[in-house]
Order: C-alpha cells, then structure tokens, then sequence
C-alpha cells in the first residue's frame, strides 16, 4: 500500500494546508488549524477538466468545508493535470478538443472520450489516497467520508464512488451520460446534482438523464439558469449544507 508523505505546511486563517505525495501522486489536504475534536469527517474533491489542485475553485470549496463545518478536504491533481506530466495520449486528446473548438464542432464528443480515459486511472489513485488519508489520526479509518465533484471532478466521481462504499454522500454534475449513466445505476446514496439550464455544450435532456440515472433514494436537483461556466456560487453553500447533514456537522455562521 502506498503511504502518505507530507511535503509542505502552512497555516492561515483558521485553515492548516499540508501538501502531500501517494505514490508519485501530488494532492493537498485542508484541515482544521485549531485543536478540535479527534476526528473530522474528510471531503474528497476532484478538479475540472483543465485545472489543477489548488484551483480557486477547490481552494474555496475547501474554506468553506473547513471553517463552516470542521471537516477535512483533500484533492489530487488527475493524470495530466498540475504537477503532473501530460502523456502523449494526453497532448493528443487536448489538441483535438482545440481543434473542435476552433472550428465550431461539438466538444461533448471528445471531452466524454477523455474524461473516461482520465477517470480509468484516476480511480484507483482515489482508492489509494483514501486509504493513505485514513490512516491518519485526525480522520481515521471509520469516520464518514464525502466526495465533490464538477464537470471532469464527476467524470472521475462516479465510478469512484460506484465502488467505494466508504463514500456516504457525494455532489455532482455537468457531465454528459454516455459512460456515466451506467455505473450511476449502482449509486444509492444521497446525491446532490448541479445543471445550468443554458449550457451550452451539455443540453438539458443529457443533463436530466444523468440525474435520473443515479438509483439514490434521497437525490436533489439543482438547476439554474446560465451557461455551462456560470454555475452560480451561492450552489457551494448549498453543497457544504448537504455535507453537513450527512456527513454529521452543523454549518456555522462563519460558511
């Protein structure tokens, strides 16, 4: 098993950062800086598709599970992403999606295609720092875990999720179906599901049969107006509202 290793700290504004390495993946664990009680529930985040660990996005998901409700969060660069080396497949895929671009040609195509590849060796990275962040004391090996991801973050979600029952709670959304409808059939738990109205890469009937595909019991959606980058912020404190109710915290004023 891979262990986990610390490589940089720093502390601010209530929020301890600590860098770390499992295997040769980088990632990042947010945590409490105060002394609080022994164990916090963990929240695993995963990235968009062109972004990277320590995105501004994931930093401040990250504040707001920290400070609002006294969890942990950690992140991983995926394959290709931050400090890590793209491959060859990888510069081909990227150049491709350009290509689309420029020319007005769909993405959605290109993008699943990737993602899917990204999510194949993402997953077991996932499973991996799981086990590695569990075994330290301040999470441990039996306290709820949650996982959060968008776009690329619910490409690599899904599966991951589909087979680690560990996870007990978990946000998603904009993604298309194709690969994920079928492995979301076998999610149960409480899922909370972002779609913009307007995007307009992903349309409304992919967005909703993605939602309709997961088999939770308790499962939210939410939809607003705005294109597939205008996911609006105020869906955050709505995400840390979820963690908290399932994962066990009341949110403070502070979040």
């Amino acid at each position: 098993m891979n262990s986990l290793h610390f490589t940089a700290e720093s502390s601010s504004n209530g929020i301890l950062e600590r860098d770390f390495t499992v295997g040769d993946v980088p990632g990042v664990l947010w945590s409490p800086a105060s002394d609080g009680p022994d164990r916090a529930p963990l929240v695993l985040m995963a990235h968009g598709g062109g972004n990277h660990k320590k995105h501004p996005a994931m930093a401040g998901r990250a504040r707001l599970l920290v400070t609002g409700c006294g969890f942990h969060v950690a992140v991983i660069d995926a394959p290709g992403h931050g400090d890590r080396p793209r491959s060859a497949h990888d510069e081909a895929e990227i150049a491709e999606l350009f290509r689309a671009r420029a020319a007005g040609e769909p993405e959605g195509p290109i993008v699943v295609r990737y993602n899917a590849h990204l999510a194949e060796l993402a997953v077991p990275e996932y499973l991996a720092t799981l086990d590695a962040l569990q075994q330290l004391p301040e999470i441990g090996t039996d306290g709820p875990v949650g996982y959060w991801g968008i776009n690329m973050g619910t490409a690599i979600g899904i599966p991951l999720v589909a087979v680690e029952p560990r996870i007990t709670a978990a946000v998603f959304g904009q993604h298309w179906p194709d690969v994920l409808a079928e492995k979301a059939k076998q999610i149960i738990i409480p899922i909370e599901f972002d779609m913009q109205w307007d995007d307009e890469h992903i349309s409304r009937e992919e967005g909703l049969a993605l939602f309709d595909a997961f088999a939770s019991e308790e499962k939210s959606l939410h939809v607003n107006s705005g294109k597939h980058k205008e996911l609006p912020r105020f869906e955050a404190d709505s995400a840390v509202r979820f963690f908290a109710r399932h994962l066990g915290r009341a949110v403070t004023a502070s979040a």
